[in-house]
């Protein structure tokens, strides 16, 4: 690779906002790469995208995508709730711009995601007089939805978060519906019909925390058992919700090597940072925690400190060392949101906060120091 230089936050800030405001591709001549291009022989840069993006109705929104990131991933469109909101009735809308968006500029599609606990409609688990259906029943409203979820994206969408977040932070199976009413190989289940669907797509499980050894044993035990039964698994997801000390760098790798010697590639699919103080002691990414506002949980209200800042470029550059360092054995990085504007932070688990967790800040503009300690572990 050759050296990368920086450019200027008000000359980048000057060219995106040329560049948007006549629909023209960014250009980057000081910096020379962007994410995508930096890492392109290493692993793919992806972004989670919302539907306002999957809609391509922000021009400099779009600009951004498509120039600096090579992979994306859908927020909220291919979740339950939303594709398919009522038995028999599916809402192809969304998704089809998400995967149109995708498609146009040759990016890495992901359908997230197939089988999930949480914004699954709970009509799904029961009957027409609300009563939990049989291990059978579910398994056929399971199979239905996965044939034709990923049958209509067949060679579109590459790959599948079939299951995500199937555990408790302890290694054991979370009690979802699923597990109760069907048992322990829904999972198995929900692997085999995507890879009927589709054979050609990569399946992956995907939860967060598995930074943690007793969560990660847990999904070790989930990828022996689809491997002992030749279900196909190309990787698991570590979501990386992190934060300025939370999840070390000995962790992170123990959590790389461990998924390598599982026989599996690991990769960070919601990878942000938060600069906030956490807000109570589980430290899970469980979207169902809820705290009260306080305003000592939302200390940079008025803007992020340039110290706080330069903390952040440092954790990000160190994480992203370690990513280079197991290249061979990462597919994909993807941030879970375009910038602090979009991040889901801001509201979880507390709302109404002010978060700086990503590359870019809430104008568009990228984080000098934080783009820096990114694009130098390329070199």
């Amino acid at each position: 690779m050759r050296k990368i230089g920086l450019i200027t936050a008000v000359g980048l800030c000057s060219i995106l906002l040329f560049s948007c405001k006549h629909g023209a591709e960014v250009k980057d001549d000081t910096m020379g790469k962007t994410f995508k291009d930096a890492f392109k022989d290493k692993f793919y840069i992806g972004v989670a995208i919302n539907r306002r993006q999957a809609l391509q109705k922000n021009e400099k929104e779009t600009t951004l995508i498509k120039q600096y990131f090579n992979s994306i991933s859908p927020e909220n469109d291919l979740k339950w709730e939303n594709i398919h909101p009522s038995q028999g009735i599916y809402n192809f809308d969304p998704a089809d711009s998400y995967v149109k968006t995708g498609t146009e500029s040759d990016m890495f599609i992901i359908g997230h995601t197939l089988v999930w606990h949480s914004q699954t409609p709970d009509w799904v688990f029961t009957d027409e007089q609300e009563n939990l259906l049989t291990r059978e029943e579910l398994l056929k409203r399971m199979k239905d939805h996965i044939d034709t979820v990923v049958s209509r994206y067949k060679g579109k969408i590459k790959g599948w978060d079939v299951v995500n977040e199937a555990l408790n932070e302890d290694g054991s199976l979370r009690d979802s519906k699923w597990r109760t009413i069907i048992g322990d190989d829904y999972i198995e289940k929900a692997f085999e019909f995507a890879h009927a669907a589709d054979p050609e797509a990569e399946l992956y499980y995907n939860d967060y925390n598995l930074y943690k050894t007793e969560k990660r044993s847990g999904a070790i035990k989930i990828v022996n058992s689809l491997k002992e039964k030749g279900i196909p698994i190309k990787a698991v997801g570590e979501q990386g919700h992190y934060n300025l000390d939370r999840a070390s760098l000995q962790d992170i790798e123990a959590t790389i090597q461990d998924f390598i010697k599982a026989g599996v590639n690991v990769n960070f699919t919601e990878l942000d940072i938060s600069v906030l103080p956490e807000a109570n002691a589980d430290a899970t990414a469980d979207v169902a925690n809820s705290e009260i506002y306080k305003e000592e949980l939302n200390p940079y209200a008025d803007g992020l400190p340039t110290e706080v800042e330069n903390r952040l470029a440092q954790r990000y550059g160190s994480i992203f060392k370690l990513f280079v360092k197991y290249e061979k054995h990462i597919d994909r990085i993807t941030f879970w949101g375009l910038s602090d504007a979009d991040t889901w932070l801001n509201n979880w688990p507390v709302r109404g906060r002010t978060n700086y967790p990503l590359p870019f800040n809430r104008d568009y503009t990228l984080k000098k120091e934080v783009a820096k300690a990114i694009l130098d572990t390329a070199k």
